[in-house]
């Protein structure tokens, strides 16, 4: 798989290890409140998040930073953890905003937190379970039809 043409479209490709999986993450403000409704806010939200991403090793796809929740599609090394990377994200995004500006924190927040507990977390394939378990199931059928042996259990 050295080839460039080789290659699987969205994969990650490190020294010992080609890893091709992305999620969809979803997390909302506390009590729902619409803080990042103007640009300049939901602009900064995300180039936050976008350096906090890149200092991460995590890769943004595609963002959505809405008045109250945003969107992730993200990418990053099997070595991580989902919410290793979930605290990274929300944990200091919430920390640098707020630090930016705290008459929100006070105002809005009455003081505490700017994101909700919770958080939407799942991954999205380009193939389906189903698929998986046929490619697992054929290949018994396309080794042997190959004519290579094959000591099946089966």
């Amino acid at each position: 798989m050295n080839n460039k043409r080789d290659k699987i479209k969205d994969a990650g490709y490190e020294k010992h290890y080609v890893y091709n999986a992305h999620y969809h993450l979803i997390w909302c403000t506390k009590y729902r409140n619409q803080i990042f409704n103007n640009q300049d806010l939901a602009q900064e939200m995300q180039d936050l998040l976008k350096q906090i991403a890149a200092d991460n090793q995590i890769k943004i796809e595609k963002m959505e930073v809405m008045p109250e929740h945003i969107h992730l599609l993200i990418s990053f090394r099997p070595s991580k953890s989902g919410s290793s990377v979930v605290k990274a994200l929300k944990g200091r995004s919430a920390f640098l905003f707020f630090q930016n500006h705290p008459e929100i924190k006070q105002s809005k927040m009455w003081g505490g937190h700017l994101w909700s507990p919770s958080y939407y977390f799942s991954s999205v394939g380009n193939m389906s379970k189903e698929v998986v378990e046929k490619y697992i199931n054929d290949q018994i059928y396309n080794a042997v039809s190959g004519g290579k042996s094959y000591p099946s259990p089966h």
